[in-house]
């Protein structure tokens, strides 16, 4: 064929220009590759691909591959070869290329591109078979197919299934599949969209873009740790770092991309995947080889299940005041309709390990903020104290910033305070060591207070990532199980803020200190009230606590929020009266879901809560090992113990685990820890037991079929559940009704047809457990949340 013939003589040319052919001339052949951009006239495709891909081209030429370049879409050939070409003649010239020879490389480019339909299967059967027709022609031999889906995820699918069963090379050769996020939207469609990928495709074929990881700053962030680990040892720690920020600021707006963009909003655009890799890159462990891409990945999986849960309590969310109107617009909304959907976030993440514990990591990105900017800042803690000059570089702060490029600086660099040390370059030949300083500020220091690196020749990230998909480096793209883990650290906070009023901000420079966001022990909180509020007040904003009667005891009843915050509040005022009185609280904490949330609410209390002299105990545990995340001693250390200053000897996990068995009833897990209550409990009378409700009824570990006839004087007893593990350890109804408060908290709509049943049984029923506690002299509280209790 024509195309082919052009290209050899092309290579022939360029090969006699640069002097790098032998006395023959000849160039080894290395095999044909074909490259097809599905969504080839898109506008990712027309911004970026085809661009990248001619950056490719113009690399390889004359390097021993030959090429062929597919643009496909939906449209027919008459109408998608001109749309194609105009693409095509605006493509601009490396900055390697002179005038001369660009012109020879992009005339050649445009020959071996081609618009093809594709969307039928019988239309990539064509495709494939005029691969194979060119190549048999020529007698080139194939080296494999790259294949970009440039198309929405929910096409993934479909595309897949229709190249695996019609657009397969031989298999001497390899297939490279490329896929644009959005991967899923939360874990459970990721995990879906995954399984049907695995279907077609073998992960090894499976390219998951993400275009952060080609920037030039991000790809070196392991090549800089790893050329000054012997400086950056010794500070990169829990001890030294203050605190990490993760920031991408935009000034545009959502507008024009709001059929997208409202059905994802910033998390899932931009922290979910861009600064989560970033993150990662930072604080992960160094791999012993940057070339082994399957250590990077094991490493970056380590990290990401490294990392603590994070809820609503940890993030701040807003909306700038535009946007629902172009929600309204461009989605054909009644006026009244108003979307959740945060344009906004600003989140606190914190690793639990011993290297990073209690470093707060600040994530945020944003539309329609005050400058276009992205960084990632480590800012480390000082321990000089000036008494005079504080300008001298020893006062100022110590920070290292991966600057991506725009802001005050406009060009990508690694920066580092001079009062650290001088770093080595992190890559000679394509970096430099900037030395010119412009009199700007960035990020509290002078340019001139930094030692500044920079890539010689800026490189466009899509260019860097075509071409690791061309030599199959995996390290620069996503995983699946990379994918699954991030989409398993971010859902539970997604589906807390799914009901989220987000805080409206007019855009710009207008914002003032309106998104300003603090840090309270762990969780985060906006600094300042906002001053206009366009959301008509309803029920949720208009908030008090309600009380009542709910069985014949007491009833508090408020939004989720509030509730714990009274149930906390209340749990500090028996705290404070039971140690004015005895000295010291006993509180028993059952397992389940109820209390997580006021388990963080209690970590907030770190100063005026009485920790010292409060004792923790368990009502109910599953018979596993406390290490493992099913354990509830596990989750009480995990939100609770580990952020509170309280003596190790005030703990009293339950015995489930002993002589290296679980639950073993000859082992007499029961009988110690009812020995324990006896020796540290006042007539073994806890001062405060906090229960939850299953929707079965049951509470703490006392299911329907719990037998108790011959346990009315025991307090602790092993049961069994119906749901796995089976095996549990539980306090008594005896134990709970000799307590001197018992509360009980319900929340979430799924808990409302119980409440409704249980408000209607006066007295004990077999079928409900929790109808059995009745406190003799104590009394029982029930903290009921309006979801569960109005539905």
């Amino acid at each position: 064929m024509l195309w082919i013939r052009w290209e050899l003589l092309l290579m022939a040319s360029i090969c006699w220009q640069r002097g790098h052919t032998d006395n023959h001339g000849a160039t080894k052949s290395l095999g044909h590759v074909t490259v097809v951009i599905v969504g080839g006239t898109g506008d990712l495709a027309r911004k970026y691909l085809w661009q990248g891909f001619f950056q490719l081209y113009a690399d390889q030429v004359g390097k021993g591959h030959t090429f062929s370049f597919y643009g496909g879409a939906l449209s027919t050939t008459e109408k998608g070869t001109p749309l194609l070409f105009d693409i095509l003649k605006e493509l601009a010239c490396p900055a390697e290329l002179s005038v001369e020879r660009c012109a020879l490389v992009k005339d050649q480019f445009l020959h071996l591109s081609k618009y093809h339909q594709l969307k039928t299967t019988e239309d990539y059967e064509n495709l494939s078979q005029q691969i194979k027709q060119q190549l048999g022609q020529e007698g080139i031999i194939e080296a494999g197919r790259l294949f970009y889906l440039s198309v929405p995820a929910f096409a993934y699918a479909d595309i897949a299934e229709k190249i695996n069963n019609t657009c397969r090379p031989p298999s001497e050769a390899w297939l490279r599949v490329v896929l644009e996020k959005p991967f899923g939207h939360n874990l459970y469609s990721a995990q879906a969209l995954d399984k049907k990928l695995s279907g077609q495709l073998k992960e090894e074929e499976m390219y998951r873009i993400d275009h952060y990881l080609g920037k030039q700053v991000v790809s070196k962030i392991l090549p800089f740790r790893k050329e000054n680990k012997k400086l950056l040892d010794p500070i990169w720690n829990k001890h030294h770092i203050e605190r990490i920020e993760i920031v991408l600021k935009e000034t545009l707006d959502a507008k024009g991309r709001i059929q997208f963009y409202d059905q994802y909003g910033v998390i899932r655009d931009v922290l979910q995947n861009h600064l989560t890799e970033v993150m990662t890159l930072m604080l992960m462990n160094l791999p012993a080889n940057l070339s082994n891409s399957e250590e990077i990945l094991q490493n970056k999986l380590n990290f990401l299940a490294s990392l603590q849960h994070v809820d609503n309590s940890n993030a701040v969310v807003g909306q700038y005041q535009a946007y629902n109107g172009e929600v309204q617009e461009e989605l054909n909304k009644t006026k009244d309709y108003f979307s959740l959907t945060p344009t906004f976030a600003g989140v606190v993440i914190h690793v639990d390990n011993a290297q990073y514990e209690g470093i707060p990591i600040f994530m945020t990105s944003g539309k329609a903020l005050d400058e276009r900017v992205s960084y990632a800042r480590v800012l480390f803690k000082s321990n000089v104290f000036c008494v005079q000059d504080p300008n001298n570089v020893q006062c100022k702060s110590k920070q290292i910033i991966f600057y991506l490029g725009h802001g005050t600086l406009q060009y990508p660099a690694i920066l580092l305070s001079k009062n650290l040390f001088k770093p080595e370059l992190v890559s000679s030949g394509d970096w430099k060591e900037v030395t010119e300083y412009k009199d700007v500020n960035v990020l509290g220091l002078q340019l001139s207070d930094y030692y500044i690196q920079s890539p010689v020749t800026p490189r466009e990230a899509y260019c860097e990532l075509i071409s690791h998909v061309f030599f199959g480096r995996k390290d620069s793209f996503i995983s699946a199980e990379g994918l699954l883990a991030s989409w398993e650290f971010w859902t539970p906070l997604l589906e807390g803020l799914s009901r989220v009023f987000p805080r409206v901000y007019p855009g710009g420079v207008d914002n003032g200190n309106l998104l300003n966001f603090q840090l309270k022990g762990h969780q985060v909180a906006f600094s300042h009230e906002a001053l206009v509020n366009v959301i008509n007040p309803g029920a949720e904003d208009n908030f008090q606590v309600m009380q009542g009667k709910y069985r014949s005891s007491e009833m508090v009843s408020a939004w989720a929020q509030e509730l714990v915050e009274r149930l906390a509040s209340d749990l500090l005022l028996a705290a404070e009266e039971a140690i004015r009185e005895e000295g010291q609280f006993h509180l028993a904490l059952s397992g389940g879901s109820s209390p997580v949330a006021l388990l963080r609410a209690l970590a907030l209390n770190l100063y005026t809560f009485p920790w010292r002299n409060t004792h923790i105990w368990q009502v109910d545990e599953r018979c596993v090992p406390h290490t493992e995340s099913g354990s509830n001693f596990r989750s009480i250390h995990d939100l609770l113990l580990q952020h509170i200053r309280i003596p190790y000897f005030n703990i009293h996990p339950m015995p489930v685990h002993l002589t290296q068995r679980l639950c073993v009833e000859e082992d007499g897990g029961p009988t110690l820890y009812e020995k324990e209550i006896k020796k540290h409990v006042n007539g073994s009378s806890f001062h405060y037991i906090l229960l939850g409700v299953g929707q079965d009824g049951h509470t703490a570990s006392l299911f329907q079929d719990t037998k108790l006839e011959n346990d009315e004087e025991n307090l602790v007893i092993l049961t069994e559940s119906p749901n796995k593990p089976h095996q549990r350890m539980s306090l008594t109804f005896t134990a709970i009704n000799r307590a001197r408060r018992v509360g009980v908290l319900i929340m979430g709509k799924s808990k409302h047809e119980l409440v409704s049943q249980l408000s209607r049984i006066k007295g004990e029923s077999s079928k409900y457990p929790i109808t059995k506690v009745q406190p003799k002299s104590g009394t029982l509280i029930w903290y009921i949340d309006y979801d569960a209790l109005l539905g």
